[in-house]
């Protein structure tokens, strides 16, 4: 019986991908609400920022991904307002760091309730998008936000492990 044995195989493989390099740019956030612009930046939110950043990390090595040390860019990514939106540097730092792909999101809210987030890997060589997914999510809480990108991350990047 050939076919239980290959389904076990894959069942016990994990991704396909995993052992590559990845350069994790992190999470930007981008906020065209009127209540920053009447009240200044949330802590919270930057807070939640960094909780997602954590999340996707350490998805991401559990996963067995090897995830780059950024320092050899700094120069470069400090003069970047938004990895995910800077015409390519992403994909240029991360070879020239020598990893397979870039990793970068954004958190875009629109108001307290409405909220969109996004994560996107892309080729290091070319520059394609191999993997992402964009989600709305509704109220402005460390739940909400970890619900999403947990959403992003099981069903764009570790499907196939989570059966």
């Amino acid at each position: 019986m050939l076919r239980p044995a290959l389904l076990l195989l894959l069942a016990l493989s994990g991704p396909a991908w995993a052992g590559e390099k990845v350069a994790f740019f992190g999470i930007t956030l981008l906020d065209s609400s009127l209540q920053t612009a009447e009240l200044g930046q949330d802590p919270a939110e930057l807070s939640r920022i960094t909780m997602l950043e954590e999340l996707v990390a350490e998805r991401f090595a559990e996963g067995g991904y090897e995830l780059l040390d950024l320092d050899p860019v700094a120069d470069d990514l400090d003069r970047i307002v938004n990895p995910a939106k800077c015409y390519g540097c992403d994909t240029r730092m991360a070879a020239k760091l020598g990893a397979d792909y870039a990793l970068v999101g954004e958190v875009q809210k629109v108001s307290n309730l409405i909220l969109s987030m996004n994560l996107q890997m892309r080729d290091a060589s070319t520059g394609e998008t191999v993997k992402g997914r964009v989600v709305d999510i509704r109220s402005n809480t460390d739940d909400s936000w970890r619900r999403g990108m947990s959403y992003i991350l099981k069903t764009a990047f570790f499907k196939e492990e989570e059966g």
